[in-house]
């Protein structure tokens, strides 16, 4: 199972090169799950399905910033159902549209059912304390569904977190955070244990803000089992729409993908 994620940075700067760019990415690098943040969704325009095609099922966001901005998913295999979990956690997530968006996926065996989430918290640098609580909820509501029966869970998305957060700590089992604790497998730090994989870096022609100080922001995660590993082996990691293709960068964003298997 290949999983990617990606913000697309809206329709802003060159888009219909980018769109021609991230197109042609998606389609060679054939992911069977797909997060996008940053997707625009109009009543004219459906950025996420005119990106991946008739192959897949989308799944949106319900509530968007006023140009549609928001996060979506992707599935090339049927999705039972989908939800969000509210990550407006104090008044201050107010004006910006941060959710976590969950399909509950039904991939051929032998993985089964996986519970596929896009988690698109505060982006505020001060907002630390809102991406804990963000997390936390997300979390929480994933748990509680588990319930139903056995199930993969993979969260991917743009975290506005480095690892060394508390957000991601809590999220990779490092920290508890407000009387919970979870165990997720960092995909890229499984693979790539020594290198940074930053995602968003003034390497990027397009990152506005040089200074911006949290470099690995984009993340794949699997929910780990009872014994420790994760419920999926993390065979393979790395970054994609990294470069420009002749002279487009893709996005302010670099994407992730990561190629899991059922153990």
């Amino acid at each position: 199972m290949r999983v990617l994620t990606l913000n697309l940075w809206g329709v802003r700067g060159r888009w219909a090169e980018r769109r021609r760019v991230i197109a042609d990415g998606v389609r060679a690098l054939r992911p069977d799950l797909v997060a996008f943040q940053e997707s625009i969704e109009t009543a004219s325009y459906d950025q996420a399905a005119d990106l991946l095609g008739p192959e897949y099922r989308v799944v949106q966001q319900a509530d968007r910033d006023p140009d549609g901005q928001g996060i979506s998913i992707g599935s090339r295999w049927p999705v039972a159902a989908a939800w969000e979990a509210d990550l407006n956690v104090t008044p201050r997530t107010a004006g910006f549209a941060c959710t976590t968006l969950v399909a509950d996926v039904r991939a051929p065996d032998p993985i089964g059912r996986v519970m596929f989430v896009n988690h698109f918290p505060s982006w505020q640098l001060q907002y630390e304390l809102e991406r804990e609580l963000q997390a936390v909820a997300a979390a929480r509501a994933i748990e509680e569904h588990l319930s139903e029966g056995p199930v993969h869970v993979v969260v991917a998305g743009d975290m506005d977190a480095a690892p060394e957060a508390a957000s991601m700590r809590f999220w990779t089992g490092r920290q508890s955070l407000h009387g919970m604790s979870v165990c997720y497998r960092d995909c890229w730090e499984r693979v790539h244990p020594d290198e940074s994989g930053d995602t968003y870096t003034p390497d990027n022609p397009l990152m506005v803000d040089g200074d911006w100080p949290f470099r690995r922001i984009d993340h794949i995660l699997v929910r780990c089992g009872l014994h420790g590993g994760p419920t999926l082996a993390v065979r393979d990691c790395a970054r994609v729409f990294d470069a420009p293709v002749g002279d487009v960068q893709p996005s302010d964003h670099y994407g992730l993908i990561a190629d899991l298997d059922p153990r």
